[in-house]
């Protein structure tokens, strides 16, 4: 099993919430405003079966994730969505000016009624950056200046003057008040290294663990938790595990094999065409088969009862956390990736969010004291047809015993 390391003391949402990060991934070759119809379609599906959030990325090179503005996203769903909330999954903030930026976020924090989330980080695609002339090495030092001149002006404490080598605010504010007191949540992505813990500790944010997938994460993440308590205590914010959300790919069908049947060419086209030959970063399909991504943990592809065991092991691995987020992937036809969505709200989420211990419970109540509630059962229908001055259907009697046994 490739979860082995568990801590004595794990911390458990009464309630946790589930979503999807939406990056998203479409393979080349097909038509991208379908693409994105499927993208909002998605979205409304996992609304009316009550998922919590989902998050939305922001990229603009290498053809597969093609959302170029989740703000736009967010807007469009406003309105077509009921209780879902909508995150920039993530807003890479070396990108835009800072007022800008928060500006913008302030506005569909109104426009969504408090529904809308803010994650942050440096920008994930190189490529991007160098389109946009930005260096490479300076995009995490960016994005900790933009933040700590975002936060200020959410507050609204008072005007914001900052100069940087590369934005500049002088007396800077916000034209109107957060619509969410004090301002809309935010959440910092976190990679591989320490950056995103330790700037969601020094600014008292969200944990945002995109990368819990990729070889050699996952037993990584307790000691993320560490980096961003150690940075809380040292700027005197506040931290809550019930922000901290974790990135795995998910799909799920009625059985492991049909699952796997699923998702096998799909997935592959993203380990091989998208993330080896076109960003570099997977060197063969033979390291990265379903199978193999299985194995190491990095996706849950099977049933709703595997999709339990494997959340209860990270809960246990990484001491406990509030969120869990589906990496949406499409590696299977929108019917079954549908279905499995519809699977992981039926069976999955209700385990973890206290919402089958009661049915169960008054089940088994009832189940354990039905001789003495449906006894008088059989003298209640006589006595319905002694009082209407009816016989007894023949049969009826032995009917009603057997009912009684």
């Amino acid at each position: 099993m490739f979860l082995e390391i568990r801590n004595t003391m794990t911390y458990r949402p009464d309630r946790m919430s589930f979503g999807i990060f939406l990056a998203p991934f479409h393979k080349t070759g097909q038509n991208p405003t379908l693409a994105l119809d499927r993208d909002m379609a998605l979205i409304e599906h996992l609304d009316r079966l009550g998922f919590d959030e989902v998050w939305i990325g922001e990229h603009h090179s290498a053809g597969w994730e093609l959302i170029a503005d989740p703000g736009l996203v967010i807007a469009a769903l406003a309105n077509r969505t009921r209780t879902i909330r909508l995150g920039t999954g993530v807003t890479s903030l070396p990108y835009h000016h800072p007022l800008i930026v928060a500006d913008r976020m302030v506005q569909l924090d109104h426009m969504t009624r408090g529904r809308a989330m803010f994650g942050v980080g440096p920008g994930a695609l190189t490529s991007d950056a160098y389109m946009l002339g930005i260096d490479a090495t300076k995009q995490r030092e960016m994005m900790m200046e933009s933040l700590e001149a975002i936060v200020a002006l959410l507050k609204a404490e008072e005007p914001v003057n900052m100069t940087t080598d590369w934005f500049t605010l002088r007396d800077a504010r916000l034209q109107i008040a957060s619509y969410t007191r004090p301002h809309l949540p935010i959440a910092v992505a976190h990679g591989f290294s320490p950056a995103g813990p330790m700037a969601a500790g020094q600014f008292g944010a969200g944990l945002l663990s995109m990368a819990a997938f990729q070889p050699g994460a996952l037993v990584a993440l307790p000691e993320a938790w560490n980096w961003a308590m150690e940075q809380s205590q040292l700027h005197g914010t506040s931290l809550s595990r019930d922000d901290w959300r974790l990135v795995i790919p998910v799909h799920l069908a009625e059985s492991r094999e049909r699952a796997i049947d699923e998702v096998r060419e799909g997935s592959h086209a993203y380990n091989v065409e998208y993330f080896g030959e076109t960003l570099g970063r997977t060197p063969s399909s033979d390291t990265e088969s379903i199978e193999s991504m299985i194995e190491r943990g990095g996706a849950i592809v099977g049933t709703p009862d595997d999709a339990i065991e494997f959340i209860e092991g990270l809960i246990d691995l990484t001491g406990g956390f509030g969120g869990f987020m589906g990496l949406a992937h499409e590696w299977a036809e929108p019917e079954a990736t549908f279905r499995s969505y519809e699977l992981w709200a039926r069976f999955v989420m209700p385990h973890f969010q206290n919402m089958i211990q009661t049915t169960q419970a008054g089940r088994d109540w009832v189940s354990s004291h039905r001789d003495d509630i449906f006894s008088p059962r059989a003298a209640v229908t006589r006595k319905a047809f002694d009082d209407a001055n009816v016989e007894l259907p023949e049969g009826m009697e032995n009917q009603m015993q057997r009912g009684k046994n």
